[in-house]
C-alpha cells in the first residue's frame, strides 16, 4: 500500500484581453459588491493561473471587481470548507478541481464538506492535462527506460506531488509499471517541481500550465502525456498508452461552483457569463497558451460530471493501492 500526507496544488498567471460584456438578460442578476474566487491552491498552480484569467473575463462581464482568494491546504479541504460556508448571493465562488470534489472522499478518512450536496454546480471550466516530466539529470529520455530504471533499483526512482492528480498518476504508473517507486509529497506543485529540477527527485506528473515555462526552457523533459490519447497542447509528446502503458488515463479538470442553495436566477447569469467567454476563439486561445483546454456546459452537465467522476477517481484510488489518510 502506498501512504500518503496532505498536499496540494499548482500555477502561473496571464492577463486576458477585454472582454465582450453578456448581454442582460431581463430580470437577471447583478452583483452589488465584489465577487471573490475561492482557489484552494497556492498562487503558481495552475487553477490559480485558470483562477485569474476567469476573473479578469468575469469582472468585465459582470461589472464589479472580481478578486482571487488562494486557500491552500489539507488537500483543498480548508477552502472547500469556507466556500461551502460562505453565502449563497453569487459574491462567493469556488474555482476548483478534481482534488476537492473526486479525489478527497477517497484519499482522507475524513472531510467536513460533500462535494455534492454543499455546492451549487455553475459552469465547467475545462481541463488541465498533465506530463510525466524528469529534470536534465536523469538519463530516462522515454516512459519505457524509466521504469527500466525503476525495476532494476527498487525504490531509487522517486516521483513527487503536489496535487491528488500527482499523487493517483504517480502511483498508477508504478502499480501499472509493475516497479517500486518511491513517493515524495509536497504542500504544492512549485516546490515539488524545484527538487525535480534539483535532481533531489526523479519525476512527477505536473500540469501543463504549472510546467511548461521549466520545459521550454529544458530545465524538464516530457516522457509522456497522462491522458489517454495525445494532447493538442502538446503534440509532440506520446500519451502514457503510446509509451507503454495501455489503458493509463487520467486528467485534471476544473469547475465553478457556488454554495449550496444558490438561487436560480444568479447561477444562470453566472452561468451565462462563463460560457459565453469561452465560446470566444481568443478566450480559448489564451487558456491554451498557459496549457489549459477551456470549454463550458450548463450547470446541469457538471452536477452530472462529478458524480460520475467520484466514482471513477474512488476506483482509480482503490486500484493504486493508496491508503486514506
Amino acid at each position: 500500500m502506498i501512504r500518503r500526507r496532505s498536499l496540494l496544488g499548482a500555477a502561473s498567471l496571464l492577463a486576458l484581453p477585454v472582454a465582450r460584456p453578456v448581454a442582460a438578460q431581463p430580470g437577471g442578476w447583478k452583483p452589488e459588491r465584489p465577487v471573490t474566487l475561492i482557489v484552494p491552491f497556492a498562487g503558481g498552480s495552475g487553477t490559480d493561473a485558470v483562477a485569474r484569467i476567469l476573473a479578469d473575463l468575469l469582472g468585465q462581464q459582470l461589472g464589479v471587481p472580481v478578486v482571487v482568494d488562494n486557500r491552500a491546504g489539507a488537500n483543498g479541504a480548508i477552502a472547500a470548507v469556507q466556500a461551502a460556508r460562505s453565502a449563497p448571493d453569487g459574491t462567493t465562488l469556488f474555482v476548483t478541481t478534481n482534488t476537492t470534489h473526486s479525489a478527497n472522499p477517497s484519499l482522507l478518512k475524513r472531510i467536513d464538506y460533500d462535494p455534492v450536496a454543499d455546492f451549487t454546480p455553475v459552469a465547467r471550466v475545462g481541463n488541465l492535462p498533465f506530463m510525466l516530466v524528469v529534470g536534465e539529470g536523469v538519463k530516462a529520455r522515454s516512459l519505457g527506460e524509466l521504469l527500466d530504471m525503476a525495476r532494476q533499483k527498487p525504490g531509487s526512482v522517486t516521483y513527487a506531488s503536489g496535487n491528488s492528480t500527482g499523487i493517483v498518476a504517480g502511483a498508477t504508473m508504478a502499480r501499472m509499471g509493475k516497479a517500486e517507486m518511491l513517493h515524495v509529497p509536497y504542500r504544492s506543485t512549485p516546490p515539488a517541481m524545484t527538487d525535480v529540477i534539483a535532481g533531489r527527485v526523479t519525476c512527477m506528473f505536473v500540469d501543463i500550465a504549472a510546467g511548461l515555462a521549466n520545459v521550454q526552457a529544458g530545465k524538464l523533459h516530457v516522457l509522456a502525456m497522462s491522458t489517454k490519447e495525445r494532447s493538442a497542447l502538446m503534440p509532440g509528446a506520446p500519451s502514457m498508452a503510446e509509451a507503454g502503458l495501455p489503458g493509463f488515463d487520467i486528467t485534471s479538470w476544473n469547475g465553478v461552483f457556488g454554495p449550496a442553495k444558490m438561487p436560480p436566477e444568479i447561477v444562470a447569469t453566472l452561468n451565462a457569463a462563463i460560457q459565453g467567454a469561452l465560446v470566444r476563439p481568443e478566450v480559448k486561445q489564451r487558456f491554451a497558451s498557459i496549457g489549459f483546454e477551456a470549454f463550458s456546459g450548463p450547470p446541469e452537465a457538471l452536477d452530472a460530471f462529478v458524480r460520475a467522476e467520484l466514482v471513477k477517481w474512488r476506483d482509480l484510488i482503490e486500484a493504486a493501492g493508496i491508503e486514506k489518510e
